[in-house]
């Protein structure tokens, strides 16, 4: 693949950009990595996006695996690299400073309430990535209702949501969905 050195720019500048919102994970900055790549840079499909998540969360390893597989779809093998190092390297230097000065505040109430705010943002972030994704997969009543029963069962009962993925899997390749 013969790839541009401006569109390895581009995917060090976003996925950089990315790493200072990745708070709580780098999952909590699926929605502006979907934005970029589909509706800003025209990458990719919200399907191609959708099925690149999936991908990455049903393999073995870290949630950001989906920055590596947007950075290959982009631009191949060098922009999986440039994608994962811009994402994690930022993020992972600042964080080493910030930890080493965290710990001298301990107990100081600031750090506490910084903390305690930092879980709904975290929380909200995360929300979102299930909105965008969802809003993407359901393209159908049938999908649409998988959703929300998934939701349901997870939030109100004690089952598995694997049994429910494992009915919409069966869906799927039945063509209903």
């Amino acid at each position: 693949m013969n790839v541009s050195a401006g569109l390895l720019l581009t995917l060090a500048i976003q996925f950089g950009m990315l790493s200072f919102l990745a708070i709580g994970g780098g999952i909590s900055a699926v929605p502006e990595m979907h934005r970029q790549a589909v509706e800003v840079q025209h990458w990719m499909t919200d399907r191609q996006f959708a099925d690149l998540f999936t991908i990455s969360q049903a393999a073995p390893g870290p949630n950001f695996l989906l920055v590596t597989l947007v950075g290959y779809f982009t631009a191949g093998i060098s922009g999986a690299l440039v994608a994962t190092l811009a994402m994690c390297g930022p993020s992972c230097f600042i964080a080493y400073f910030v930890a080493k000065a965290w710990d001298r505040f301990k107990g100081a109430r600031w750090r506490e309430a910084i903390q305690s705010g930092m879980v709904p943002v975290s929380i909200g972030l995360i929300g979102s990535v299930a909105f965008i994704l969802a809003r993407t997969a359901d393209t159908s009543a049938v999908a649409i209702g998988l959703t929300l029963a998934t939701a349901y069962m997870t939030l109100m009962t004690k089952v598995s949501p694997l049994w429910l993925f494992a009915v919409a899997g069966i869906l799927g390749f039945a063509g209903w969905v």
